[in-house]
């Protein structure tokens, strides 16, 4: 994981972002109808500092960008928000499209409470999203920054994820190839969510680092 990249020699700065876990309930509800600014906004800051505090080790001309789950989205949303920052990407089952991941998860409250806001979502009766509901949840996801994206970026995904659909980290994947950018697509058949089977996991990081040494 993150050690086999450090023993390889990068370094790996990991962001507990605002609304991630650690700081009480009031912080991490401050991310709730804010995904896709705030978050990525403490990334690019953490980054740039990292970059200027240790300018004498830190090759500010390769930075890359992995994550999975909500990490994915990040990494979306930062290669599409900050193109010349971030120049090489990884996300493993990432969210990239909140509007159509909504009705084909096993999380939609997670779809309506981080692309609405609090109290959007009904836990009693489930809904499908309204049209303006859809365009919220749209403009919200790494998908709406595509036509600003140059960094190659690698897509790994578990065919038999419930939480963040297949369909997810394969409809970016195309839409990268559509734009001609350089990307790479990696299906672990027999994995769910965490792509966490040792030959799978073992895999996966490999590519990742094969990818970053590119």
């Amino acid at each position: 994981s993150y050690s086999f990249l450090c023993e390889s020699g990068y370094a790996v700065l990991h962001v507990n972002y605002r609304g991630s876990s650690g700081f009480g309930q009031s912080a991490l509800e401050s991310l709730a109808g804010n995904v896709g600014s705030q978050d990525v906004k403490d990334v690019v800051h953490l980054t740039r500092h990292v970059l200027k505090q240790y300018c004498d080790d830190i090759d500010n001309a390769r930075v890359g960008m992995c994550g999975g789950s909500h990490g994915g989205f990040l990494t979306g949303h930062s290669i599409g928000q900050y193109p010349d920052l971030f120049k090489v990407a990884a996300m493993r089952n990432p969210v990239t499209n909140i509007s159509t991941m909504t009705t084909a998860t096993d999380i939609p409250d997670w779809c309506y409470v981080e692309g609405l806001g609090l109290g959007t979502y009904d836990w009693k009766k489930f809904r499908g999203p309204t049209k303006e509901e859809l365009s919220m949840m749209w403009d919200k996801s790494p998908i709406a920054h595509m036509d600003n994206v140059k960094a190659p970026t690698l897509i790994a995904v578990g065919q038999s994820d419930k939480r963040v659909p297949p369909s997810q980290g394969i409809e970016y994947y195309h839409a990268l190839r559509s734009k001609g950018i350089d990307a790479k697509l990696l299906l672990y058949e027999d994995d769910d969510h965490a792509i966490d089977r040792v030959q799978s996991e073992a895999d996966h990081w490999i590519n990742t680092k094969q990818w970053f040494d590119k």
